[in-house]
């Protein structure tokens, strides 16, 4: 038919190439149905707006770097007993984004901090917002990489665009001044702007000597904790549940954060 025909090359030109793919067989569905016209209609462009808004999230979930893609739905609370899962489900309604709030996990290794974060993160973009995702090793080691070659405003871009930027993995290493201060700047260029969602397996009474400069510690955390939510957790390694079943238990190292006073 030339007017089937013609409306294919119309949705194509529009760039509805799924309403275009699917037009005969809603057609035949909608005569099938017995459809009005505006039903027909409706039903068409639906299926490709979400097709839109899946490709949209395909690609800011592929921009994100999220290492895994973990939901908040998957994490056990149950093996979690400290942790509130009423206030993790008030974070995931991404309020605390909107108001350009932060969002800190502290606790041992294995606890589910990153999963956590890497769960508030799949549902920003859900809720359409962009993420991105890095261990503060890799933020510190890019930005020095972009210095180097003299492409750091260029590449600082990256780490104060997204609405919510992830740093996982905060302790593990200790940094020399001039990676403090690199560290400093992001929090400062995100401040009151952007949201941060951190983890760190250290308490923030040690955050001087981790930053090799107590000034510049202190100086970070005024502004992260500003307008923070702190979830301090508490309990085994979700890793080694499997273990635990068989009566193996993991005694964190006395550096390790296990207690309620988190300065």
């Amino acid at each position: 038919m030339v007017e089937l025909e013609h409306t294919h090359n119309i949705l194509s030109e529009l760039g509805l190439n799924t309403a275009s793919e699917l037009l005969e067989a809603k057609l035949e569905d909608a005569i099938h149905k017995n459809a009005t016209y505006l039903s027909f209609l409706s039903e068409l462009l639906e299926v490709e707006l979400q097709e839109k808004k899946r490709r949209s999230e395909e690609r800011r979930i592929k921009l994100s770097k999220l290492p895994h893609r973990k939901t908040l739905e998957e994490f056990d609370f149950s093996f979690q007993p400290s942790i509130d899962a009423r206030q993790i489900n008030e974070l995931s309604t991404l309020a605390f984004a909107a108001r350009a709030e932060n969002v800190i996990f502290l606790g041992p290794p294995g606890v589910g901090k990153t999963h956590l974060a890497i769960g508030l993160g799949m549902q920003a973009i859900r809720f359409g917002m962009t993420v991105y995702y890095t261990s503060l090793a890799h933020l510190i080691e890019d930005l020095q990489k972009a210095a180097h070659q003299g492409k750091l405003e260029r590449r600082w871009r990256v780490y104060t665009r997204p609405d919510i930027l992830i740093i996982d993995e905060v302790g593990y290493m200790q940094l020399e001044r001039a990676s403090a201060e690199l560290f400093f700047r992001v929090i400062c260029s995100r401040y009151e702007k952007g949201s941060i969602i951190l983890t760190s397996n250290k308490y923030f009474g040690d955050w001087g000597e981790l930053m090799n400069d107590t000034v510049i510690a202190t100086a970070i955390l005024d502004r992260l904790l500003h307008h923070a939510h702190i979830i301090n957790i508490r309990g085994e390694s979700y890793r080694m549940k499997d273990r635990l079943k068989s009566g193996v238990r993991f005694v964190p190292p006395a550096n390790i954060p296990v207690k309620d006073n988190l300065f």
